[in-house]
């Protein structure tokens, strides 16, 4: 499955341009509140050069990138746990993503209507969080009293569940995201069944030139480690397409900002890349940093985990350097990895298995 990313904001803040722009789409943008009424879907691949050197020396027939799925959610507003705007239609949309990306306006162009009094990255910041953190406290509560009786008859499980619950509870009353606390393993297992909205990546894209955000808001995102952006998007939409030459003559990057999101977001959901390669195909395949050489072979196939025998591997850039796969044999490159070994980031991976 596509990895997932919410795009969320207030209403008329960019969403839907930035949707547009990152998976060429063609969406309703429209100038007023809710023009996004159920969430437009686009899948894009994640920019990676190094499938495209790959497939160049091994003149594969095929390139395939790592997938991003990208959902353009309805504006949120102040109240939404309550109902307020398209409330909680639009937090349930945020329930099915793996992470969310924050639009906050920065852009100060004086038609595009606003649903605050106050262009403030930091006040929309807040109040997006303060939704999140108050839906989440409803689900929390519900689930207390659907516990507390199963934990006073003495049921073990229901007991940690509600201490957990309680603890939970305590985060999100003191205004924290739970994304951003440290729990057990067993407590992460209890709290991924209830789809919590402050447990999820978040990424913060200021919408806007640089000279239009203020220093006082970049500060607070250094300041607290708060992964943030500074993207544009009304001019990134519009160069969509150009060269990078041609973006160059224009004064922009070569590359377009959206990229770094897309890489941005990737990153902060701690997934790495390791990579397949031949004559028919150049593939990346994405897994959890971390995960061991049987996880790869089971991204590529389930039979390929449960029959794993060993790995062969060598790093992307030793494979590129040697000049191919007979060069790299000819210097030791590549290595046998077992079960054991955790995969690294731009590994080139051939699974052996008994399937």
């Amino acid at each position: 499955m596509p990895l997932s990313i919410g795009i969320v904001g207030l209403p008329n803040v960019g969403k839907s341009t930035l949707f547009q722009t990152i998976t060429k789409k063609q969406v309703d943008i429209a100038n007023y509140p809710f023009c996004t009424i159920d969430p437009n879907v686009g899948v894009v691949a994640v920019p990676d050069e190094r499938v495209d050197k790959l497939a160049e020396l091994t003149e594969s027939a095929k390139k395939i990138y790592t997938t991003i799925e990208f959902y353009d959610i309805a504006g949120l507003v102040k109240g939404a746990n309550k109902g307020e705007g398209l409330g909680n239609k639009f937090l349930a949309n945020i329930r099915e993503t793996d992470a969310v990306v924050y639009v906050l306006r920065a852009f100060l162009k004086s038609d595009i209507i606003k649903t605050v009094d106050e262009i403030n990255p930091l006040e929309d910041k807040g109040i997006l969080e303060t939704e999140l953190i108050l839906k989440d406290l409803e689900t929390i509560d519900k689930r207390i009293n659907g516990v507390e009786g199963e934990a006073k008859s003495g049921k073990k499980e229901a007991i940690k569940e509600l201490e957990t619950l309680k603890r939970v509870k305590d985060y999100l009353e003191k205004g924290t995201l739970l994304f951003e606390q440290s729990f057990t393993e067993d407590e992460h297992k209890i709290i991924h069944q209830y789809q919590l909205l402050t447990m999820k990546p978040r990424l913060y894209l200021i919408n806007g030139k640089d000279e239009e955000v203020k220093s006082e808001a970049i500060d607070e995102f250094k300041k607290n480690n708060w992964p943030y952006l500074i993207v544009d998007v009304a001019t990134e939409f519009e160069a969509a397409g150009l060269t990078k030459e041609e973006r160059e003559s224009l004064g922009l990057t070569q590359e377009p900002e959206l990229d770094a999101l897309i890489k941005k977001a990737y990153e902060i959901l701690g997934l790495i890349t390791f990579f397949t390669t031949g004559l028919d195909e150049t593939r990346a395949w994405t897994i959890k940093k971390g995960d061991k050489a049987p996880k790869a072979g089971g991204a590529i196939h389930s039979d390929f985990e449960a029959n794993f025998i060993r790995a062969e591997v060598i790093n992307c850039k030793d494979l590129l350097d040697a000049g191919g796969f007979v060069q790299a044999r000819e210097k030791a490159l590549i290595r046998t990895e077992g079960k054991e070994y955790v995969v690294q980031d731009g590994d080139v991976i051939e699974i052996k298995h008994s399937a």
